[in-house]
């Protein structure tokens, strides 16, 4: 590949190699493509490069599409002046594509043998929502098989945290914030139901970012009209989040829940981003053990919001039947989803899985009846709760990354948990709220685990919640550690 050569409005030039242009902010290589001071081909090749590079170590985009990205950037349109300065408008750039994602032409396994040649014909709805605002899709990221917080599965095995290569780098989008970590891609998909997004971005580093409900239409489901599960993006910097999620955010009829576009675009939260006036920090929202040092660093990251004027306080909502409703309703989209399979393949599926297909069918009417009620009850005392407050902080994760070979955490601190999804709880029952969430890396363990602060806003709040996200990573620092070199530690 032939260096390019970037012009900074001083006109001086920069000769960009491989390595430099992997190390750009999503923002910074969108506005080098918009000048057409850099090619998308330019990007393309350059995060290949890198992937061939670190990922036979990191294991975080195993299905690759090098070939017709390589085709979708030589052929890349020209800038046409209504499109090029549209918000959203991503000019070309190389992003990873979650496989639980459709991506025409290329495998989507879900992380499970049954479905391990299994090729979309077409890419659904979120990725080609991408594709029409100027994404190229490069690869697919790794996931849990079907769902879960620890990335491997049996088709393609573990995906390896690169901050430490012994560590869990979270999931179930996982492999995608493993790859931003890693600087094998500048923006990557994910979805999140009880912390997909957000617990990978905590784990490696990076930020993940809930949006409210139906603020990025999903693809088509068999359960169209769900609440608990969202797309939404993932990236280096809040800044990158926000570009991002600038280019999903719209309305489309296929998803019911989905709503318009905003009127004032996201990346204008970053541009002049408003401070909170009263900020609420809860260690464990009252209902579940967490690590004392992880508790020990968001707590102190929260209290920086005070350099900007906020009145920082101990408080949270009454989150009482949030576990339960949160089992109960997820098993029963679990069984809605994945239940029929369970007959003719179940000895193919992993036995976390079959045991959440199983709640589900079992439960009764009765069941989903509390969970929904209990569910209605929360959210009224969350939007009472956010009369008082603008912004809840509380941590991502109630543990730092644990070993890759462990399936997942069975306590916390010495108390026993008693599945496999509870060490997540501090995601899941926010996922019940319906509000914007965003984990944004705040510090790190004495032993270099990363550690981020979970921060959600309003119902409907994502602008506000995204100004808030973007004026404490600016405090804390951590967006300059990555991306960074994998980290083979031995265990």
């Amino acid at each position: 590949m032939t260096p390019s050569i970037a012009i900074d409005e001083n006109h001086d030039a920069t000769i960009l190699s491989d390595d430099s242009l992997c190390k750009l902010s999503a923002t910074e290589a969108v506005r080098l493509l918009r000048r057409r001071e850099v090619s998308p081909l330019d990007l393309v090749d350059a995060a290949i490069a890198r992937i061939e590079a670190v990922d036979p170590v990191v294991n975080a985009l195993p299905i690759r599409n090098f070939e017709a990205a390589r085709a979708a950037a030589r052929h890349f349109p020209k800038a046409d002046p209504a499109v090029s300065e549209a918000p959203g408008w991503l000019a070309g750039l190389p992003i990873a594509v979650k496989d639980y994602n459709d991506l025409a032409g290329t495998p989507t396994t879900y992380g499970s043998p049954i479905f391990a040649n299994n090729v979309a014909t077409h890419s659904d709805l979120t990725v080609a929502n991408l594709e029409q605002r100027g994404a190229i899709p490069l690869a697919k990221s790794n996931v849990p098989e079907f769902a879960g917080a620890n990335t491997f599965n049996t088709v393609f095995g573990a995906t390896r945290n690169p901050w430490n290569t012994q560590c869990s780098a979270g999931g179930s989008s996982g492999g995608s914030a493993a790859a931003l970590a890693a600087g094998m891609v500048w923006l990557a998909t994910g979805n999140d139901l009880g912390g997909s997004l957000r617990i990978p971005a905590s784990f490696c580093g990076i930020v993940g970012m809930r949006p409210s409900v139906g603020r990025v239409p999903r693809p088509a489901s068999v359960m169209p009209y769900d609440p608990l599960w969202v797309e939404g993006p993932m990236a280096r910097s809040v800044a990158d989040v926000a570009l991002m999620l600038d280019a999903q955010a719209h309305f489309d009829m296929r998803d019911p829940l989905s709503w318009p576009a905003p009127a004032v675009p996201f990346t204008q939260a970053i541009a002049a981003p408003r401070a909170p006036a009263r900020v609420a920090f809860s260690t464990n929202l009252g209902i579940g053990k967490v690590e004392a040092e992880v508790a020990a660093i968001c707590r102190q990251a929260t209290l920086r919001f005070a350099d900007v004027g906020a009145e920082v306080e101990a408080a949270h909502p009454d989150f009482s039947g949030a576990f339960e409703a949160f089992q109960t309703l997820r098993a029963n989209l679990v069984a809605a989803v994945r239940g029929p399979l369970l007959t003719e393949h179940r000895a193919r599926i992993c036995d976390e899985i079959i045991w959440n297909i199983e709640k589900g069918l079992q439960q009764t009417g009765a069941d989903v009846a509390r969970a929904d009620r209990l569910r209605g009850e929360l959210f009224q005392r969350v939007t009472a709760f956010f009369g008082e407050y603008d912004v809840l902080a509380c941590p991502t994760v109630a543990v730092a990354p644990f070993p890759v070979a462990q399936r997942f955490p069975t306590e916390i601190d010495g108390e026993p948990l008693t599945s496999y999804i509870d060490w997540m709880y501090l995601t899941f029952v926010l996922t019940l709220t319906g509000c914007p969430t965003i984990s944004v890396p705040v510090g790190l363990t004495s032993d270099g685990r990363p550690v981020g602060l979970q921060l959600v806003g309003r119902p409907r709040g994502d602008f506000d919640l995204l100004a808030a996200a973007h004026l404490l990573e600016q405090m804390c620092g951590m967006g300059t550690q990555v991306p960074r070199a994998p980290q083979v530690k031995q265990a």
